[in-house]
């Protein structure tokens, strides 16, 4: 096969370009690239999310929750409640230690049962049993997000920049090192918007293939399987935090509204109408199956008798128009309307609670975990003593220039009118703007893992254009500048891999991180 040439005229090809297309040119050697890029990027988040997961030996901050709820959920089928004293005798090894009593949770149980799986094939009473469930779905995160970018633009070097800057990120890191509940679902919404992406791409094939006239009614497409797919991801997403129904309801905007518009460009008269009637039929397809999954997570706790609540309407069931609603179904709804309440009232003070609208600021990142040993206790041999923290701070610099991109993002969208730009800016509007409507309610900057990989990728769109040299500014200069901006961020993540993975440090050296006030 010959190569394809390239499309940038020669004198304004840099040693870049030059190489890239040397690249690229061999099919064969193409095809390695392809696998090759996104395996070594997965394996670099990989290990830099495993290396020493097991320290702290220690319930660092929300893990004293998850992790006993997850363990009991493993073995009963639902979170029990644990005596006084439990997270000390959890932690030397007595992890049967629960009462047996169904807990209270306020949480769907998708992430716990994954937690539990991990403690289930490494120990309960390892801190990397607890933890590696994370690993993992931190990592397959990275992937996602290649596969998404590659979806989206076709470019494997988009496709690896974004996954790259991902798996060096603070916050992904992090979150990919304790035992939360927000890595899970930040893998099922990226999995999700994928999903769409893939079924976008195939719905503009079927309408490039079709025969362009003008008719009033278009046809109607019920053999949509990515739409289905991206239903079961959304669905897997609600299972782990209620946050996954912004994303299914994102997810059906933007169908509809690309439906339509779809068949608007292909010469239907009654465009909209038409996109209601195929809005109807991806509702369908999108929401019963989300709505399946969702209520299988509860499998546990439906086919057991000792949850929390799984009675409390045995006694005086629904009558009239809901009477034929299964009881276990109704004590489910009842423990869901205790739920709701919880989260809708939830405004405990805390220190390092974060409003929304100050995440893009990074303000208020959270402190994990925080311990100091003296010279030669503990195991601390730096003269000084030793510090080890885990913060789950972002790359502050990966993070400001992402929130600065997904404005210049949102502007180009409004430009040019680019679709990619639209599913980029659906999935960051999903996992975001939901939480500016409770400002009083105590929430966390850590929430902002599921909005990282859609910042990288309109960041990575902002730097490919720059490399394009925009304006009166050369591929070369504009190619160099992007490459100063993806150094500085390798070197910034190293620079902070120690306080994100609670390595023991010099006290100073950890003080050297703390670039605002607010970051203590």
């Amino acid at each position: 096969m010959t190569a394809v040439p390239s499309l940038i005229p020669a004198d304004e090809r840099t040693r870049f370009d030059r190489w890239r297309d040397l690249l690229l040119a061999d099919p064969r050697r193409a095809r390695v690239w392809r696998w090759l890029a996104p395996a070594v990027i997965t394996l670099i988040a990989f290990v830099l999310r495993l290396v020493n997961v097991g320290d702290p030996h220690q319930l660092i901050f929300d893990e004293t929750y998850y992790v006993k709820d997850s363990w009991s959920q493993w073995l009963l089928g639902f979170p029990s409640t644990w005596p006084e004293g439990a997270d000390e005798r959890f932690i030397t090894g007595d992890t049967d230690a629960f009462t047996g009593v169904g807990s209270y949770v306020v949480h769907p149980p998708l992430g716990r049962l994954f937690i539990g799986a991990g403690m289930a094939l490494f120990g309960a009473d390892s801190a990397t049993g607890w933890r590696i469930a994370a690993v993992v779905f931190g990592t397959a995160t990275v992937l996602a997000v290649y596969l998404l970018a590659k979806t989206l633009t076709g470019s494997l070097v988009f496709a690896s920049v974004a996954s790259g800057l991902l798996a060096i990120d603070g916050l992904g890191i992090v979150l990919s090192r304790v035992s939360l509940l927000d890595v899970f679902l930040t893998f099922f919404v990226v999995l999700a918007l994928w999903f769409v992406a893939l079924d976008r791409r195939a719905a503009l094939a079927r309408w490039a293939a079709r025969e362009p006239r003008e008719a009033t009614w278009g046809p109607v497409f019920w053999n949509r399987p990515w739409l289905v797919a991206a239903g079961v991801a959304a669905g897997a997403a609600t299972a782990v935090k209620w946050s996954g129904l912004y994303v299914i309801a994102a997810i059906g905007l933007y169908v509809v509204v690309t439906d339509a518009l779809a068949r608007r460009r292909a010469g239907i008269v009654q465009w909209p109408m038409d996109g209601v009637r195929q809005g109807l039929v991806s509702f369908v397809l999108l929401v019963p199956v989300a709505a399946v999954v969702y209520l299988a997570s509860w499998s546990g706790w439906l086919f057991t008798d000792g949850g929390y609540s799984r009675h409390a309407v045995d006694a005086a069931p629904a009558a009239g128009v809901w009477s034929w609603v299964p009881l276990p179904l109704q004590n489910l709804w009842q423990y869901h309307e205790l739920m709701y309440a919880f989260h809708v009232g939830l405004s405990t003070p805390h220190a390092y609670a974060s409003p929304a609208w100050q995440w893009p600021l990074l303000i208020r990142p959270t402190s994990m975990y925080w311990h100091q040993d003296e010279f030669a206790q503990n195991g601390c041999q730096l003269p000084g003593g030793c510090t080890e923290a885990i913060s789950s701070i972002d790359n502050p610099l990966l993070w400001w220039a992402g929130s600065a991109a997904a404005v210049y993002l949102l502007v180009r969208f409004v430009l040019v009118r680019d679709g990619r730009y639209a599913l980029v800016l659906t999935g960051l509007a999903a996992v975001y703007v939901p939480w500016l409507l409770y400002p009083e309610r105590t929430i966390f900057q850590f929430y902002t893992v599921a909005m990282v990989p859609f910042l990288v990728l309109a960041l990575t769109f902002a730097l490919r254009d720059l490399a394009r040299g925009p304006g009166s500014m050369t591929r070369a200069s504009g190619q160099a500048w992007v490459t100063v901006l993806l150094a500085a961020c390798v070197l910034l993540s190293a620079f902070w891999y120690p306080v994100w993975t609670g390595l023991p440090v010099p006290y100073e050296f950890w003080r050297l991180h703390n670039w605002l006030p607010t970051w203590i």
